[in-house]
């Protein structure tokens, strides 16, 4: 008889005790928003800030209400305005493309490699189109960073990393975020903390950091941001800077700082979750692992395979006989976008060129989040169904 998972894909693990003690003793105050302190004390989300700027070796941080946020402020912080071209991946999810969108610029997409990664060479091809890039580490595969910087730097674009799928993540021991100018990162509950929605930014440029306080709403009490600037450095942006208020409440604050504390742990356990699923499947006829770089320091939170070459009818015949046996795969080859899942075409605000080589890889693209309520023994099975079924569909077309 066949074997079938029993378990969830979207249960995350319960909020530390740690968290939920300060969340109930933020609660039982009624001093939620970020700026409402009594004297002497210090705010939930000023010291989230500290403390994240430290985990990552970065001078300046800023708490804000999601990723997305934290990208469209990143955006207008870097001077980018209506009608600005801006380069990012074809392989990433909405909330990319919406934040450039969001500001009236244009996005100009970057393909998709074998390795799910940023295509190097197409980048080379069009950096001379923008000013900066919004580089999407998506679903956590992060490409050659040096090269990426040595050909964004001799073109003199700045780049925003999107990290919401690499906190904890690393490239050559640097933490993901932390090459470009701004790194970005995302608080939502399928993310690495999980405050339900919630974003960081940080940066070590002091003008910068100055611009995103103010956008965020800082309702000129900037001084309070203990991972902010010197006060010099808001002397004229406060006067020319909108007020568009996304800030983090206390609430998410206190309920991120335990899991802060406790990401190194909970990153080896996804990653023992990725390796044995990624384990489970190699070899399997029809399927192609994603090789990760020996440079690259994971987390394995969603795994990734090929199903290369495939027409779209057998690789939606995987997803029905996988679901029917309780696991659940998204497919980023689909012409209309579902749940999770979209593509460069699927947003039609903007009018983005064809690109055969990147439609090829997408095509074959099959994702699968990987939660920590899942125990090796449940990767174990998933990986078999997923093996056994892959398999069946691939003879079946010989």
């Amino acid at each position: 008889m066949d074997e079938d998972f029993k378990g969830s894909f979207t249960q995350q693990e319960p909020i530390p005790e740690a968290g939920i003690e300060a969340a109930i003793a933020v609660m039982r105050s009624g001093r939620l928003h970020r700026y409402n302190t009594a004297p002497g004390e210090t705010a939930e989300t000023a010291l989230l800030e500290q403390e994240f700027a430290t985990s990552v070796s970065a001078k300046y941080c800023l708490a804000v209400a999601s990723g997305g946020y934290a990208m469209a402020t990143a955006l207008r912080a870097m001077g980018v305005k209506p009608g600005d071209k801006v380069l990012s991946n074809a392989f990433t999810l909405a909330p990319v493309p919406g934040a450039i969108a969001a500001l009236g610029a244009v996005p100009v997409f970057v393909g998709v490699t074998r390795d799910l990664t940023l295509d190097l060479e197409d980048l080379a091809t069009k950096a001379d189109q923008a000013q900066v890039l919004l580089l999407s580490h998506m679903r956590g595969h992060i490409c050659d960073m040096e090269a990426l910087m040595a050909i964004c730097d001799a073109h003199d674009v700045q780049v925003i990393e999107d990290c919401a799928h690499t906190m904890g993540a690393s490239w050559k021991g640097i933490p993901s975020g932390r090459f470009g100018a701004v790194g970005c990162y995302s608080c939502q509950t399928y993310k690495h903390v999980n405050s339900g929605e919630g974003g960081l930014l940080v940066t070590d440029d002091a003008e910068i950091a100055a611009k995103a306080i103010m956008l965020s709403g800082s309702y000129m009490l900037y001084e309070r941001h203990l991972a902010g600037p010197d006060l010099a450095a808001f002397e004229t942006v406060r006067y020319q800077t909108p007020n568009i208020s996304g800030r983090m409440d206390n609430l998410r604050a206190a309920l991120l700082r335990p899991q802060l504390a406790d990401l190194g742990t909970q990153c080896a356990r996804w990653n023992e979750r990725y390796y044995a699923i990624e384990d489970g499947l190699r070899g399997t006829p029809g399927l192609t692992v994603i090789e990760r770089p020996p440079n690259e320091r994971i987390v394995g939170s969603s795994i990734q395979f090929l199903l290369e070459g495939w027409t779209e009818g057998p690789v939606q015949e995987v997803l029905a006989r996988c679901i029917k046996r309780g696991v659940e795969l998204k497919w980023f080859g689909a012409a209309e976008p579902l749940g999770f899942t979209s593509r460069y075409d699927s947003w039609r605000y903007v009018d983005a060129a064809p690109m055969p080589q990147s439609d090829a890889i997408l095509a074959g693209i099959v994702d699968m989040r990987v939660p920590l309520t899942f125990s090796l023994e449940d990767c174990a099975l998933i990986a078999r169904i997923i093996r056994q079924e892959v398999s069946a569909v691939f003879q079946s077309q010989d």
